[in-house]
C-alpha cells in the first residue's frame, strides 16, 4: 500500500531560485545582539563623533563626494580585524557579507567602491594623520572598557606543519639542531 501525501504537507523543500532579493528586516536585526562586533562598532562610532572635526579639514568644499571618512576607517578597521590581505579582497568580501555591510554602514544594495578609489582615499587619512589617531584611540577606549585580553593564544602545530613555508622552517631548525645533537652524541 502506498502512501501519498497531498504537495503541501511533503517534508522536502523546494529549490526556488531567486532573481531578486527583497528584504523588510533590517541589517541592524540580522546581526546577532551578542556579536563582537557591535561592541567593537559602538566604540569605533564614539571615537569617529570624537574626530568628525579633523575630517573637514582634509576634504575640498566643492568638487565630487568622496567616499565618507567614517566608512573608510571602519572598512580599514575590518580588514585589520580579519586579516584580509588586500583592499581588492575586502571590497569583495563587502560586496556579499551582510555583516561587513552593516559595520561598514553600507545599505544592501548600495554599490562597494573599487578598489584603486578606496586606497586613494584612505591614503588622504593616512597623509592627515587620521588613521593613526583613529586606530591608536580606538586601542585606548577598548582597554578602557575592557574590551582587551592579556591572554595569549596558540596554534595548533599540526597547522603549520602542513604550511607551505614548513620546509623553509624545518631547514633552518634541522640546521641549528644538528650541532647540540653531534655534541650529545660524543
Amino acid at each position: 500500500m502506498r502512501i501519498t501525501l497531498p504537495q503541501e504537507v511533503r517534508m522536502r523543500g523546494d529549490d526556488r531560485q531567486q532573481g531578486a532579493m527583497y528584504s523588510y528586516i533590517s541589517p541592524e536585526a540580522r546581526v546577532p545582539h551578542d556579536h563582537p562586533l557591535r561592541a567593537i562598532r559602538g566604540l569605533v562610532d564614539d571615537v569617529l563623533r570624537e574626530l568628525s572635526s579633523r575630517f573637514e579639514g582634509l576634504y575640498a568644499r566643492v568638487g565630487r563626494p568622496s567616499i565618507a571618512p567614517e566608512q573608510l576607517l571602519r572598512a580599514q578597521l575590518l580588514q585589520i580585524l580579519y586579516t584580509i590581505r588586500s583592499e581588492r579582497q575586502l571590497m569583495e568580501q563587502l560586496d556579499y557579507n551582510l555583516l561587513f555591510r552593516w559595520f561598514v554602514g553600507l545599505n544592501m544594495d548600495e554599490p562597494v567602491w573599487d578598489p584603486t578609489v578606496f586606497t586613494k582615499n584612505r591614503q588622504r587619512l593616512l597623509d592627515g594623520e587620521v588613521a593613526t589617531a583613529f586606530l591608536e584611540r580606538v586601542v585606548a577606549l577598548a582597554q578602557q572598557r575592557r574590551l582587551l585580553s592579556g591572554e595569549h593564544f596558540t596554534v595548533d602545530g599540526t597547522l603549520i606543519e602542513a604550511g607551505p613555508a614548513s620546509r623553509a622552517l624545518r631547514g633552518r631548525t634541522d640546521r641549528r639542531a644538528r650541532p647540540t645533537t653531534r655534541a650529545t652524541r660524543r
